[in-house]
């Protein structure tokens, strides 16, 4: 009996400070249950500048004092500044700027010089053409044909042409001349105008009279004639030191002077 008694005693003893062990432990996991509903833990406080967001919560002087939590959770303290960090990449051309304002007028300039400018009037043709049918002027010395011209400007020229059938004919060596005079004198600016036509002695085994009429051109440019007009006459003549022969113009054909006047 006793044994048994003694028996139940040890094992009250051994169990009893168990109980009480856990008991205590109990209490005080429910007392960090409830102090972590109230008291913000220090890894979830927020400090400077970012105890303005909406999440964050300040705690209070106790609980940052409490020496419960300082046992718990220890201090954290602030570590050393870090190293400056490198420099970053150029960043990209930013966006065109608006134009700007316009400018201010600047200072009247001074009057200008008026510089009179002379337009040349334009050039005008100006021409002429006496025409005839089968002259058939047989003279040797003299005028053969006129036609009058009205110049414009005093400082042209006058270009005139002869064209008709022209003969000479002799039996021993002649030379005839057919040239153009303008108010009865021949042309000074530069030359005269003129053309000639020339038959050697003929030969006995030959007819030395042979009759050929051959259209021919007599033509020039004559300069230094005032304006006004012009009157431009074709003659036939002798040649220098050379006798005359029979001399024949506009034979049986179309005989023309044209006269035009050129700027120079």
């Amino acid at each position: 009996m006793l044994p048994l008694l003694a028996r139940l005693l040890l094992l009250t003893c051994l169990v009893s400070p168990l109980y009480s062990v856990e008991k205590v432990r109990n209490r005080g996991f429910r007392k960090d249950a409830e102090y972590e509903k109230n008291v913000v833990l220090p890894s979830t406080q927020c400090t400077g500048n970012d105890a303005d967001k909406p999440n964050c919560t300040r705690p209070s002087d106790d609980a940052a004092t409490d020496p419960y939590l300082n046992n718990r959770y220890g201090s954290c303290l602030q570590g050393p500044a870090g190293n400056p960090g490198r420099e970053g990449n150029p960043g990209s051309n930013g966006i065109p700027g608006t134009p700007g304002i316009p400018g201010r007028d600047g200072p009247k300039g001074e009057k200008g010089e008026c510089v009179s400018e002379i337009f040349a009037e334009p050039w005008r043709p100006n021409y002429k053409q006496c025409a005839w049918n089968a002259l058939n002027y047989g003279i040797d010395l003299g005028k053969i044909a006129d036609c009058t011209f009205t110049k414009l400007r005093s400082d042209s020229a006058l270009r005139v042409v002869f064209s008709g059938s022209l003969r000479l004919k002799c039996k021993t060596a002649c030379c005839q001349r057919w040239y153009f005079t303008f108010n009865g004198a021949e042309c000074s600016g530069p030359l005269t105008i003129e053309s000639i036509i020339y038959l050697d002695q003929g030969s006995p085994e030959l007819n030395s009279t042979i009759n050929i009429h051959r259209t021919s051109t007599v033509e020039g440019l004559c300069e230094g004639l005032q304006a006004g007009l012009v009157d431009v006459a074709i003659w036939v003549g002798t040649c220098a030191d050379y006798p005359r022969g029979d001399a024949s113009t506009g034979w049986n054909s179309v005989s023309r002077v044209i006269i035009e006047e050129l700027p120079k």
